[in-house]
C-alpha cells in the first residue's frame, strides 16, 4: 500500500494549509485508488488538480438569502486554492461576509469593490492575499457597496463596470475568480453575471428552495442574448442538506431530475463547523478540515476543477 503520508505538497503551502491538508489527504488518496482503473494515475495523488486552459470567471448566486451562497463562494476558492490554483475572490455583497470569512480588512476607509465599480479604481489597488494562503486573494466589500446599485445607475456601460475592472487585473496568473452576489437581482449580480463565464447556484435542500429560481434564471437568458454571450449555468450546488429527513432527499431527487449534470455528485450538509468558521476569519477548510462541511466542499471543489478538463 502506498504510503500516504508521503503525498507531497506546494512549496509555497503555509503551515496553516499543510496542516489542513494532510488532515485529509489518506482519505483523498483512498478516493483516488478507489476511482482509479488498474494501472491509471490522477492528479489528486501529487496535491495539485488540473489547471484549466484560462482563467474560469465563476458568478455565485441566489437571489434567496440564507442558501450558502458566502459559505459555497469562500470555501470552494479555499479548496481551489490548496490544491495549486490561484483563486480570486471577488466580494460583491455589502454585507462583506466573504471578506470577514477570508480574514480580509473591509472597515472603514479600506479600498474595495465600490471603488472599483464607482470610482474606475484599478482591482490591483484593493486585492488582499488572504493570511496564510499563498494562493488565495481577495477583493473586499464594506457597506459603501450598498450605495453602489443607486450610483451606477447613472453611469456609462453600467452592467459592464465589473467586466472591464477584471481584464485590466492582470497582477496574477489566476486559474478562478469566483464572485459572492449578494441576495438579490440588482445591477451588483447583474454586473457579476456580465463579467462571469459561469453561473453556480447553491440551493439548499429545503421546502422553498426552488423558489425565485426561474427568475434567476430568466435573468441569466436575458443577459446571455443581450450582454455576455459566453454566459452559461455550469454548476448547481446542493447545500445545508440533512440527511435524517425525507424531504431533503426528495428535494435533491427533484433539482436533480430538472437539472441533471449541471447538479454536482457532492451534497453539502448541514454542520455547526460552517457557521463557526467565519467568526475566527478562516474558511472551514482551515478551520476544521476534518469536519463533513470541509470533506464535502474538498469533493465539490474537486469535481468542479476535473469539469474544467472536459467543458
Amino acid at each position: 500500500m502506498a504510503n500516504v503520508t508521503q503525498t507531497p505538497l506546494n512549496p509555497g503551502d503555509s503551515p496553516l494549509v499543510r496542516e489542513a491538508l494532510s488532515s485529509v489527504v489518506s482519505r483523498e488518496t483512498s478516493a483516488t485508488q478507489t476511482a482509479a482503473q488498474p494501472g491509471e494515475t490522477s492528479s489528486d495523488g501529487n496535491g495539485s488538480w488540473p489547471r484549466p486552459a484560462k482563467t474560469r470567471v465563476i458568478a455565485v448566486a441566489n437571489q434567496k438569502g440564507g442558501v450558502g451562497k458566502t459559505t459555497t463562494s469562500v470555501n470552494i476558492a479555499a479548496a481551489l486554492s490548496m490544491h495549486g490554483q490561484r483563486v480570486l475572490v471577488v466580494d460583491l455583497d455589502p454585507q462583506g461576509n466573504a471578506s470577514t470569512a477570508l480574514a480580509t480588512e473591509h472597515r472603514g476607509d479600506v479600498p474595495d469593490v465600490y471603488q472599483v465599480l464607482v470610482d474606475d479604481l484599478p482591482m490591483a489597488d484593493i486585492v488582499k492575499q488572504v493570511p496564510d494562503m499563498p494562493n488565495l486573494y481577495c477583493a473586499p466589500a464594506t457597506i459603501d457597496l450598498a450605495g453602489a446599485e443607486i450610483e451606477l445607475v447613472s453611469l456609462v456601460a453600467r452592467e459592464a463596470r465589473l467586466r472591464r475592472a477584471l481584464a485590466a487585473y492582470d497582477a496574477v496568473d489566476l486559474d478562478y475568480i469566483v464572485i459572492d452576489c449578494p441576495p438579490s437581482l440588482g445591477l451588483l449580480t447583474v454586473n457579476a453575471l456580465v463579467a462571469a463565464e459561469e453561473v453556480m447556484i447553491p440551493i439548499q435542500c429545503e421546502y422553498y428552495a426552488l423558489e425565485g429560481l426561474g427568475q434567476l434564471l430568466r435573468n441569466v437568458d436575458l443577459i446571455k442574448a443581450h450582454l455576455n454571450p459566453a454566459l452559461r449555468l455550469s454548476t448547481i450546488v446542493l447545500t445545508m442538506y440533512d440527511g435524517r429527513t425525507r424531504l431533503a432527499s426528495q428535494v435533491a431527487d427533484e433539482v436533480r431530475a430538472h437539472f441533471g449534470e449541471t447538479v454536482l455528485s457532492t451534497v453539502i450538509p448541514r454542520s455547526v463547523r460552517l457557521s463557526e468558521a467565519p467568526s475566527y476569519g478562516q474558511s472551514v477548510m482551515t478551520y476544521d478540515p476534518g469536519s463533513s462541511g470541509a470533506m464535502a466542499y474538498m469533493d465539490a471543489a474537486r469535481e468542479i476543477a476535473h469539469r474544467a478538463t472536459v467543458a
